[in-house]
């Protein structure tokens, strides 16, 4: 990594912040950990809607995660701000439409980057994390899934940068 003494802020982002950037939160967070990244990196998620502002992470995600070796219990979801856009270094979005609500809120001039999430990993051949909300169990897993090779791809990619 280019400057091991600044941290690098990631922000997650999808619609409602209690399912899909939650687990991408903590899920990234273990394999920042697992790379070495820890101290280097700030992680954090939010939500495009306000709807469940201060409310925890979905019961389903949550039990999902927790059977994979993930708390998301502490975390409560919050809606993204036009100061997370000059504050993190990387803004990922979990689907096409979360982006394109990102993209008509960040302000003019800002540097960091604003993407898919799972353009960091091209080799699932996916490029967007399906909503598991109104879905079953499944869904759930699925998500558990891709965040968790999204996350190991984007920890691999931060490890090799010069």
């Amino acid at each position: 990594m280019a400057n091991p003494s600044r941290r690098i802020r990631i922000l997650f982002v999808c619609l409602g912040n209690i399912c899909r950037s939650p687990t991408a939160e903590v899920v990234f967070r273990a394999a920042a950990a697992r790379a070495g990244l820890a101290h280097q990196v700030e992680i954090d998620s939010a939500g495009t809607s306000e709807w469940h502002v201060g409310n925890p992470p979905d019961y389903r995600a949550t039990a999902h995660a927790a059977r994979r070796g993930y708390d998301l219990r502490p975390l409560r979801a919050r809606q993204v701000s036009a100061e997370d856009f000059a504050r993190f270094d990387w803004i990922f979005a979990m689907d096409r439409s979360v982006l394109a609500e990102l993209a008509a809120l960040r302000p003019n001039g800002v540097a960091g980057h604003l993407g898919l999430f799972l353009d960091q990993a091209p080799d699932l051949g996916v490029s967007e994390v399906p909503d598991p909300y109104d879905g079953g169990p499944d869904g759930f897993e699925h998500v558990l899934d891709l965040i968790e090779r999204g996350a190991e791809a984007f920890a691999a990619h931060l490890v090799a940068r010069p």
